[in-house]
């Protein structure tokens, strides 16, 4: 919209453009930063900032609640990618980018008043600490304790913990981070109000188990990344549709980029179905409120990724060896009397496994976590989505220079005719495989969740021995204070 911060228009008698000057390079870098700032803040923040208004201990169906709102989250966030890959785009191409640019801007100070306004209608948690120096504090401290003895389990006395906690020991798991919490002179280590002299000699139970629990999930979120790097497949898919007959009607035919709206729409599709219609009807049979557990979706995730790679490896297969037989061998952009939809099934498989995967990842992570970390609980999912992008291009570059060594055509060629795409889907479906076997040993290795819900398939995970119940940092949460002094003298 303003001519001075951008070059001037190319000559188009010369061919010749003016080089953008250094200060119009850097605004238009900074507004990239913005936004990937913005962003990440928002995706994290705002599904773990949602989840605070309905998250409840006291509500026999808490469970549920995360479980549908968390669902009904992604479902939105799919329609909005939807509307922006469809309505957002046909707008920058037939009106221009200061309008494609001006439409979103405008929706973001409309979303920014609404949430002002609302503002004091929401629960808000304060931050008491940074949970980063949190952490170094404990490694730290827990390194300098490293020739302590441990105390007996039950020796309360022993540790440092905050003011009005449920928690009165440290967990058994990862025990050599207990070290951290364990007072060896109190009238060196604590305050006169309880607190510790020195958080660099001396930490609470409260920050030990924080670290413990996002130590004890990260094999869990590992086996998530091969999912992400499955779905972060798009330019194979795009080659694909762009060589077969994509036409509905004799006068339209789909975009070759567009197909990846199959994905974004069987994802929103299946929340749909899964918490309006399966859930309800399932819990009417039973009689009892039931769900999935979160550790069975995540694993039905990765099997149906699994899934979606080896129907993408077949459905290649049959387009590779028509093209041949077509004579299309040495070209790659001719277009094959097949039709595109073949690629469908593929696409909803991804948006399937996406739809159990990452959202049974960001509820298990919140769920897991106590409320202190619910930010980071909502992100990891996409920083895991961040590293599978990472790795799957290094996966891309290392097939390349294996497969063509001696002169061979690369697996991944520009040419999809000549190249085997079909070896590289199987490639990635036999990876998947071993990942959830991967799965499921962490799975077994992390023991049960904290349900207060009958699952269908976690039934066995329920947590039977109150003391446990007690000892986890989620239960750190829980508001009733008189229970929690009960649960204290009868663990005493």
């Amino acid at each position: 919209m303003i001519p001075k911060v951008k070059p001037s228009p190319c000559n188009i008698l010369t061919q010749s453009c003016e080089s953008p000057t250094t200060a119009q390079m850097t605004l238009l870098i900074s507004s990239f930063c913005f936004i990937s700032i913005g962003a990440g803040g928002i995706r994290p923040c705002s599904i773990a900032f949602g989840a605070d208004q309905l998250d409840r201990k006291d509500n026999p169906n808490n469970e549920r609640v995360l479980e549908s709102f968390f669902g009904w989250y992604y479902a939105t966030s799919a329609i909005a990618v939807v509307i922006a890959l469809t309505a957002i785009v046909y707008i920058q191409d037939h009106l221009g980018w200061k309008v494609g640019f001006g439409v979103p801007a405008i929706l973001m100070v409309l979303s920014l008043l609404l949430f002002f306004i609302a503002s004091p209608l929401y629960v808000k948690l304060k931050a008491s600490s940074s949970l980063l120096t949190g952490f170094a504090q404990v490694a730290v401290v827990a390194y300098k304790n490293r020739k302590l003895a441990l105390p007996p389990p039950n020796a309360s006395w022993c540790y440092h913990r905050q003011k009005d906690s449920l928690l009165i020991v440290p967990t058994s798991k990862l025990r050599f981070l207990n070290k951290a919490c364990l007072i060896r002179n109190p009238e060196q280590d604590i305050a006169p109000d309880g607190s510790a002299l020195n958080p660099w000699s001396l930490c609470t139970i409260e920050q030990v188990e924080e670290l413990k629990a996002l130590i004890k999930v990260l094999p869990l979120w590992s086996t998530g990344i091969m999912m992400s790097i499955n779905i972060s497949q798009n330019s194979f898919p795009l080659l694909q549709a762009s060589s077969m007959d994509r036409h509905v009607t004799s006068s339209f035919q789909i975009p070759a980029g567009s197909f990846g709206t199959f994905t974004i729409i069987t994802l929103a599709a299946w929340v749909v179905l899964y918490d309006r219609v399966l859930i309800p009807v399932a819990s009417k049979m039973k009689g009892k409120p039931v769900r999935l557990g979160v550790k069975l979706r995540m694993g039905i995730g990765l099997f149906l990724s699994c899934m979606g790679m080896v129907v993408s490896g077949l459905v290649e297969n049959i387009r590779r060896r028509r093209a041949i037989r077509e004579g299309y061998l040495n070209n790659g952009q001719a277009v094959l009397e097949m039709s595109a939809m073949w690629l469908v099934p593929q696409h909803c498989l991804n948006g399937l496994a996406e739809a159990f995967n990452a959202i049974a990842q960001t509820e298990f992570f919140y769920s897991e976590f106590p409320k202190s970390m619910s930010s980071i609980a909502a992100s990891l999912f996409g920083l895991g989505m961040a590293v599978a992008n990472l790795l799957a291009s290094a996966i891309v570059s290392a097939v390349d220079d294996i497969t063509s060594k001696g002169g061979k055509e690369s697996w991944v060629s520009s040419n999809i005719n000549k190249g085997r795409y079909d070896n590289y889907y199987w490639l990635l479906a036999i990876m998947s495989l071993v990942n959830l076997v991967y799965f499921l040993v962490c799975s077994w290795a992390y023991g049960p969740c904290v349900d207060r819900v009958t699952s269908v398939g976690d039934e066995g995970n329920d947590v039977k021995d109150e003391e446990e119940e007690l000892l986890h940092l989620g239960n750190s949460r829980v508001g009733n204070e008189g229970n929690g002094l009960k649960k204290e003298e009868s663990f005493s």
